[in-house]
Parts: C-alpha cells; sequence; structure tokens
C-alpha cells in the first residue's frame, strides 16, 4: 500500500469511528493487531477484541480529527474524542504492516485551563 491508499484508509476509519459504524471502523485492523491505552495500562490484543471492548462502552461518542501525518508503515493521527459532550483531546499512532494496522497506541489528554503565568500569551483554540 502506498501513502495515499493508507491516508485514504484512515479517513474511512475516522470517518466510521464518528459515524458508529463499527464493522468498517475496524476493518483498518490486522486480525492480530495490539492496541495500547498508556493511561489506564491496557493492551487489547486482535481485531474482534478490539472492537468488541469499543462496542462494549456505554458512551455516545464523536470523532473530530485535526490532522494526519505519516509516511510508509508509520501513521499519527491528532483529534478530538468526544464522550457523551465531554472533549477529550487525543493522539492516536498506528503502525502498518502489510497494509493494515498491526498496532496503535493512543494518548489521551484531559482539558485543562492555561495558567495565569502565561494567560497574555494564550489564544484559547475550538
Amino acid at each position: 500500500m502506498d501513502d495515499r491508499e493508507i491516508r485514504a484508509a484512515l479517513d474511512r476509519h475516522w470517518a466510521a469511528s464518528d459515524a458508529g459504524d463499527l464493522e468498517a471502523e475496524h476493518e483498518i485492523y490486522r486480525d492480530d493487531a495490539v492496541l495500547d491505552y498508556p493511561q489506564s495500562g491496557e493492551r487489547i490484543h486482535g481485531q474482534r477484541n478490539i472492537q468488541s471492548s469499543r462496542a462494549a462502552q456505554p458512551n455516545r461518542k464523536r470523532f473530530a480529527v485535526r490532522r494526519i501525518t505519516g509516511t510508509n508503515n508509520l501513521w499519527v493521527t491528532e483529534y478530538v474524542l468526544t464522550y457523551d459532550g465531554r472533549p477529550s483531546y487525543t493522539v492516536s499512532i498506528m503502525e502498518f504492516l502489510d497494509g493494515k494496522v498491526a498496532r496503535e497506541t493512543q494518548y489521551f489528554s484531559e482539558a485543562f485551563e492555561p495558567g495565569p503565568s502565561r494567560a497574555q500569551w494564550v489564544e484559547r483554540i475550538p
């Protein structure tokens, strides 16, 4: 797969994620994919387990991609994942093997107010 094909697969993945289409969302993963969530110390093995774990989440989710960058087999997506109206700023690092995701690591950040010490230089972003 070349970079254009991987980028198109990522665009389909994130659009399906936002639409709640679990089947299309998980087509991007290899059967033996591994997903890590470092903040919670969780690792999920296998495409079906990844899909099942996400299907079991009770929250309503929305995905707003801010940017995607990558080349060859390493791609990074920065996006805002909103659970029940509450945004979480997120980075997904995907490693591809034979055109599918072999490993993904997702990092989540809680929103916070700018510190007063730097307030004069801060511009609020949406």
